[in-house]
């Protein structure tokens, strides 16, 4: 047991995770054993002879099961981004174990006790906020998971939980299996009409890796987004798009629909079992929110603002591909091609006109350069820390005196053992305890388009979209929340905010992207250096608000669909797709295709941690919008606005009521307008 590097303390660089040491084989007896550990520690909390206290109990059980936890986000997020057959297998064990495990903590009589006695003498006890907001949320941990529930009703809630620890994990294996399965090679370089030459290169590059002829095509975005926005072919198009939509829809060994009935159904069971009416009930309780009816209310009104302007945009881009193709019925294979084509005659506008100004590195630094001028942050890219992948970047980020902030991982190409889509997350979280300010880990992780390598001399770095830039800039909005925390608990750091606030850094830092100040920063051509035209720079800012009714629809119809699975009774749902076309009915703009399925493949609600969640995109929305109008009031990159947000958001994690600290940030409440007015959607 010794020889598990998982079980000893990390000789390593500012303690950072021994990737290339961990075998997989660790995994499980690591578990095993650090949740022995942890449930002693807890069994010591509980039969505490002494008084219950906010010290011997409260913070005792914060600070328990660190090793647990440490094992936890290393193991989940190679997951998620360096998987395999091993790891998938060793998760479905794994989960239920953890689950069990979380039981065994909030399902604790003695341990309750001590929680309640401590809660219900809190008046007297003089805490500050952040320990009263952790007195707060350590007792709602155990109240709303079934410590008043009686013994028998316990007993159900854990059988509940480990059956969907394992259903979720399920659901996403199904999804990237899914993913990995469709290949699509063109041998006939006819069939390319249209393909930008980094597209054709990049699949040739994919055909050759896999010892193939000819062009190689799958549903890894960089992939996929370039096909269906610029391949002429229309039969191609609609195969790709179907293969994609119809993901764990197949009536085969990957199928999703049962899982979806199953997630549904026993996160209704289990609301009711804790004494609440839906699964969204329980879950907005702890929201910004509040409740179903307030996100239903807030995204029918925004449905009301966008749904006239989606049917006038779709119809003008109906006219146009009837006008340019003949195009009698526009398809959901159609949108993206014609959506392009049309912008490029609207603004004269092309993503392939944009990317030589948008080489990776440059964007990187970038955004490195935007979070020194607002946060004094600097970025050292360091070799002597380990990581789970060659293509994995390492840095170390100091302020402006030279302290140790964070270590931080960038991940950004696609590969077989890694989930599509982008996310951030961390492998260690910041706290403060014995007088030392333990720093945090945090990883961006995305799927930008490889670089070419050189052939005859000619090499061609990974250039992006500017939809690539934006998605850069947001996973590093939530990365600069997770660096700059400042708090004493963990489990109150960083990203740990209600769910409905933590897209706001994330969202805000998006609008950087569309600033000539900003862009003259990074936005330099790959092979000249010329810094990006203004004229180019006024066609991304007037082409903002492109097609904003149908994108907005669009976001709308899945936070709608999340609430139509889990702000209900599911019981009676016997058809996942009939289930979604009725939640989609007002939303709905190209034809239905019976082959496809939305739900099947939604990982975010099913799987990720959005269920009766999706609403807060649209809901940050508001947010980042009301705050960048305070940037754009003060200037974007005013000092004392940037210190302001950094104060009062970026390192305050969830210590305080989000709303609080919003306003604090502010001045005052965020007002929807601020949203619409940038959407182009109030007249």
């Amino acid at each position: 047991m010794t020889s598990n590097i998982l079980l000893k303390s990390f000789q390593t660089p500012y303690n950072t995770a021994p990737f290339s040491n961990i075998k997989n084989e660790d995994f499980l007896p690591a578990f095993k054993l650090c949740i022995e550990e942890a449930k002693a520690e807890i069994d010591a909390i509980a039969n505490n002879s002494e008084e219950p206290t906010f010290k011997n109990t409260i913070e005792a059980l914060e600070f328990s099961g660190e090793q647990l936890d440490r094992v936890s986000s290393i193991f989940f997020n190679l997951n998620s981004a360096e998987t395999n057959d091993a790891i998938q297998k060793i998760a479905q064990e794994v989960s239920p174990l953890l689950s069990e495990f979380s039981n065994d903590i909030t399902l604790n009589e003695a341990l309750f006790k001590r929680i309640k006695s401590v809660y219900d003498s809190k008046s007297s006890l003089n805490l500050n906020t952040e320990q009263q907001t952790l007195l707060d949320k350590k007792y709602k941990s155990f109240s709303r998971n079934g410590a008043n529930l009686p013994d028998d009703k316990k007993e159900k809630l854990r059988e509940i939980d480990k059956e969907l620890s394992k259903l979720k994990l399920k659901f996403g294996e199904n999804v990237l299996a899914e993913t990995n399965k469709f290949e699509m090679l063109i041998t006939d370089e006819k069939e390319l009409s249209g393909l930008p030459d980094g597209a054709m290169e990049a699949a040739k590059q994919l055909a050759e890796s896999k010892g193939k002829e000819g062009w190689l095509f799958n549903l890894d975005y960089p992939s996929y987004i370039p096909f269906v926005t610029y391949a002429d072919n229309r039969h191609l198009r609609k195969k790709i798009t179907l293969a994609a939509g119809s993901k764990g829809f197949n009536n085969d060994d990957l199928d999703n629909q049962d899982i979806v009935l199953k997630i549904a159904k026993l996160r209704f069971e289990r609301a009711n079992l804790l004494g609440y009416k839906t699964h969204a009930h329980f879950v907005l309780e702890e929201r910004m929110a509040k409740n179903p009816a307030k996100v239903e209310g807030f995204l029918n009104e925004l449905l009301e603002k966008a749904k006239p302007a989606a049917n006038e945009e779709f119809k003008k881009l109906q006219n146009f591909a009837k006008e340019l193709d003949g195009i009698e019925q526009l398809e959901k294979w159609d949108g993206s091609y014609y959506s392009e084509k049309l912008k490029q005659k609207l603004f004269n506008l092309d993503d392939e006109l944009l990317k030589p100004y948008f080489k990776l590195e440059n964007v990187i630094d970038g955004a490195f350069t935007v979070a020194k001028k607002l946060f004094d942050l600097n970025f050292e890219e360091i070799k002597d820390i380990d990581k789970y992948h060659e293509d994995v970047l390492t840095y170390k980020v100091t302020n402006s005196d030279g302290d140790f902030i964070s270590i931080f991982y960038a991940d950004f190409f696609p590969r077989a053992g890694k989930r599509n889509g982008a996310w951030m997350t961390s492998y260690k979280p910041q706290s403060i305890k014995d007088g030392k300010n333990d720093r945090p880990h945090i990883s961006i992780v995305c799927n930008f388009t490889k670089p070419i390598p050189a052939k005859a001399g000619k090499s061609k770095p990974s250039l992006l979209t500017f939809n690539e830039v934006t998605t850069l800039f947001h996973e590093f909005g939530h990365a600069l929340h997770g660096m700059l925390a400042n708090t004493t608990y963990p489990s109150l750091s960083g990203t740990s905010v209600y769910w409905d606030f933590v897209e706001l850094p994330s969202q805000v830092m998006e609008n950087w992207c569309n600033e000539k100040e900003a862009l003259e920063l990074f936005a330099k051509h790959y092979e000249t250096g010329e810094v990006i035209p203004m004229d180019l720079v006024e066609k991304i800012k007037e082409s903002a608000t492109f097609h904003e009714g149908m994108q907005t629809l669009r976001q709308i119809s899945f936070g709608l669909l999340d609430m139509s699975w889990h702000g209900q009774d599911p019981t009676g749902i016997a058809d996942v797709k009939a289930h979604e076309l009725n939640a989609f009915e007002n939303t709905t703009l190209y034809p239905e295709t019976p082959e496809t399925c939305m739900s099947t493949s939604f990982s975010h609600i099913f799987q990720g941690g959005y269920s009766s969640g999706y609403y807060s995109y649209k809901w940050a929305e508001v947010l980042d919008a009301d705050a960048f109008e305070y940037f754009k009031e003060t200037g974007i990159f005013n000092k004392d606005t940037a210190t302001k947000f950094k104060n009062n958001v970026l390192s305050q994690g969830g210590t305080e009521d989000p709303i609080v600290l919003y306003k604090r940030f502010r001045g005052k409440e965020p007002q929807p307008e601020a949203l619409l007015r940038r959407a182009g959607l109030l007249k």
